[in-house]
């Protein structure tokens, strides 16, 4: 079985996420290949784990990954935000305990950039998808030659923080016109010509938060962690723990408004407003605390040994041990 992804900021995640019991329950909500979760159940060999993930092509890598483990680990297909939803519901009828360790890493696995064939890289011709769940109804190629150009525009800008929004759209615009825009290969050529000269070849590739934009609108992935953060932490057990693993400046502040607002240092104005009821919910029962006072960073030597960890933040919470609801 080839293995595209190296799990980030293990040795982080072990000094914190560490079970108060043998039995204790870890919910990986975002499973990946595995990777995280072979670590957990390696080291603390009596750890009961439970794995989410909405691609089902990456979970049957994982199963295949945790063979070993299976009296341990039971896997749960779905996104995570929906995932965590039914497990609150079954928490509330008795049917499920509460997880004492939750890990949330928001990144993208490499089996997407390097295996999956959906578009994901600027630097492959495949078709231009980007779906993390094949259910998914919509494409990043429906986005690039449906919506109006400056609408476009401002996705480009608002979750690819690119500044030059305006130019690609442009572009864009004008390249579907001749004829529609289905391949990564050719979306990478517009937005690269559509760059100005100076910035084409940067350490940065020129297409990469034009394809971050389209990625994270087609998965409401910021909508998803939000609501995903939320319920998480309202599943905790009483000292529970939650850490939060972030690639970006846009998930990180998610992440850090969440864990602010929930230890009544933050302005609920900052959150979404569908994340609202599951936290006014929780802040008259439950108490948190940080544990983080600023964001972990990947090692110098994990970054030199691993490229893709060097975007990484990582955050934890704490759900205090002597306030909160039974269980």
């Amino acid at each position: 079985m080839n293995i595209a992804h190296r799990p980030v900021m293990l040795a982080e995640l072990r000094s914190f996420l560490l079970p108060p019991r043998p039995d204790s329950l870890m919910v990986d909500c975002t499973l990946g290949e595995g990777g995280h979760a072979e670590s957990f159940l390696t080291l603390h060999p009596s750890l009961r784990y439970i794995g989410i993930d909405t691609d089902r092509e990456i979970l049957a890598k994982a199963r295949e990954r945790l063979a070993s483990f299976s009296s341990r680990i039971s896997f749960r297909p779905g996104w995570f935000d929906e995932v965590l939803a039914s497990m609150a519901a079954e928490l509330a009828a008795g049917t499920l305990a509460r997880p004492e360790l939750m890990l949330m890493d928001l990144g993208i696995s490499m089996f997407h950039f390097t295996e999956s064939g959906r578009g994901f890289s600027h630097a492959r011709d495949e078709a231009l998808d980007m779906r993390l769940s094949a259910e998914g109804t919509r494409t990043a190629a429906d986005i690039v030659n449906g919506l109006g150009e400056e609408e476009l525009a401002n996705l480009i800008y608002e979750f690819g923080e690119e500044r030059h929004s305006r130019r690609i759209a442009r572009a864009i615009a004008l390249a579907r016109r001749q004829s529609p825009i289905t391949t990564s290969a050719r979306l990478e050529e517009i937005v690269f010509t559509a760059m100005p000269g100076n910035l084409r070849h940067g350490h940065i590739h020129p297409a990469t938060r034009t394809f971050q934009a389209l990625r994270i609108s087609v998965n409401d992935e910021l909508g998803r962690a939000a609501r995903g953060i939320a319920l998480a932490a309202s599943l905790l057990a009483p000292g529970g723990r939650l850490a939060v693993i972030t690639f970006h400046s846009l998930e990180d502040r998610i992440a850090k408004n969440i864990f602010r607002v929930l230890c009544n240092r933050g302005d609920r104005s900052s959150l979404p407003a569908d994340i609202l009821p599951i936290i006014v919910g929780m802040e008259s029962v439950l108490k948190f605390q940080i544990l983080t006072k600023k964001p972990l960073e990947p090692s110098e030597s994990e970054v030199a040994e691993n490229a893709a960890s060097r975007s990484a933040k990582l955050r934890v919470l704490e759900r205090s041990q002597d306030q909160g609801v039974e269980g």
